[in-house]
């Protein structure tokens, strides 16, 4: 990877920016957390708009590649129940309309569960949540920038279109974007990794067309002992514990088994463009590399191909914004409970670190395996006008491990655009709702607050 020059700096001129309109509530970033921010809000009867800078919603699921729900599921005193409602069963009805749902799968010796779904179906059913809602969405749209009225509170977000640099003003504003780019053009405290550095690392997700289903059996379970046996035999792979499962039709497996380091051995910082783009490259290469072993050594995947590379990198941790509280390791492992929860989150941690995935679960059945979110998390220090809601939410680098996951994600959106609606007709700032007139409209509509 070459190293920029140390870059000069130009004056930009001068501009006056059309307003491209004015809401009650803007969400930044169309993941599942910011499809469920928008539409809750909408429905509460606030005008609404989604930005997101892809052509479709889904965030990590769809752009990324996932094709996965993590975290809709818990493993309750050993006994594996879906605890993540509200939008989520109406997002997972319609795609279950749609064809492109699956029956949960048991993972890891029987701890937990995930769904796997197809991308297009998520995508399709994600637009009608949001449509149905009322909420405005403007597609191919980047946050640049935010004008301040005050150090406290955002007057205006900055975007970048097909029609040129647009403002937004809304009375308040969600930043759903993962990476929590308006937060901190805003000044909201945040941090990274642990430390400043040793983020989670990156992956790059690939699907394959092809398999014979009835050879491959249960491959999932033996693709770490023929790893293993490749290693023995001077084969090098990125990183060990692969995550290899059929999708719905089972002639098409999805493998995350790539992990993106710079030459240095560290995490891809996928704030840093430089860094970013030399992880798109990085990650095809391992794909071709590892496709090559895959077909070469799994019995029925002797005729797959690779049916898509995700349209970009799997982020898994960036900024996280510093809120009234962060969610720990410890809340995750001993399932702590929280007396302004706004839902559950009952996956494991997972932490995505240098040459393997270490997962530390609960200790179920003894347990009721999840932890409960509290809404402080998505509050951010500073600023008064403006929830962060997604994977940029506050939490430890070992907290985010668990609650980056889609299942919390729809949790938090939900909460974050209900909590705004809140806080207009209450005449208070976003910090200062009770709490508990959440919670029982969050029950209303359908939410599992544990």
């Amino acid at each position: 990877m070459s190293t920029s020059p140390t870059r000069r700096e130009i004056d930009e001129p001068a501009r006056k920016t059309p307003l491209f309109g004015d809401y009650d509530v803007v969400v930044l970033g169309g993941g599942p957390a910011g499809m469920t921010a928008a539409a809750s809000a909408a429905r509460a009867g606030q005008r609404t708009l989604l930005i997101e800078h892809y052509g479709f919603l889904g965030g990590m699921g769809t752009a990324a590649g996932v094709t996965n729900f993590c975290g809709l599921h818990a493993n309750v005193f050993g006994d594996i129940q879906q605890v993540v409602h509200g939008d989520a069963d109406t997002l997972l009805s319609r795609m279950r309309a749609l064809g492109g749902l699956s029956e949960p799968h048991v993972m890891f010796q029987g701890k937990i569960a995930a769904q796997a779904y197809d991308n297009a179906a998520f995508k399709v059913a994600a637009d009608q949540l949001v449509q149905e809602s009322g909420a405005a969405v403007l597609f191919h749209a980047r946050a640049v920038g935010v004008i301040m009225r005050s150090p406290s509170e955002i007057d205006a977000l900055l975007i970048e279109t097909k029609s040129g640099r647009l403002a937004v003003t809304a009375r308040t504003y969600i930043d759903c974007s993962g990476d929590g780019d308006m937060a901190a053009l805003a000044g909201a405290p945040f941090e990274k990794g642990e430390g400043g550095h040793d983020m989670l690392y990156p992956s790059t997700m690939f699907r394959v067309n092809g398999v014979d289903p009835v050879r491959a059996g249960d491959a999932w379970n033996h693709f770490g002992r023929w790893m293993d046996e490749a290693i023995a035999k001077g084969r090098v792979f990125p990183r060990k514990t692969p995550i290899i499962r059929p999708q719905k039709n089972p002639m098409e497996w999805r493998a995350n088994v790539t992990q993106l380091a710079m030459p240095d051995g560290s995490a891809v910082d996928c704030t840093n463009a430089e860094q970013l783009s030399w992880a798109e490259m990085e990650g095809r290469r391992q794909i071709v590399d590892f496709f090559e072993f895959l077909r070469s050594t799994a019995p029925g995947f002797e005729n797959a191909y690779i049916l898509e590379i995700a349209p970009q990198v799997g982020v898994r941790e960036t900024r996280r914004i510093v809120g009234g509280y962060q969610l720990t390791e410890d809340d995750v492992l001993q399932c702590v409970g929280f007396d302004d929860s706004i839902g559950v989150n009952g996956w494991p941690i997972e932490a995505h670190v240098a040459g393997d995935v270490v997962f530390k679960f609960p200790d179920i059945p003894k347990v009721r395996g999840y932890n409960q979110l509290p809404y402080r998390m998505i509050v951010p220090q500073v600023v008064d006008n403006l929830l962060v809601a997604g994977r940029c939410a506050s939490m430890t680098h070992m907290g985010q491990s668990a609650a980056r996951v889609s299942g919390a994600c729809f949790v938090m959106g939900q909460a974050a655009g209900t909590a705004a609606a809140q806080a207009h007709s209450q005449g208070v700032r976003v910090r200062d709702i009770d709490v508990a007139v959440l919670q029982r409209t969050l029950q209303q509509d359908g939410a599992f607050l544990g």
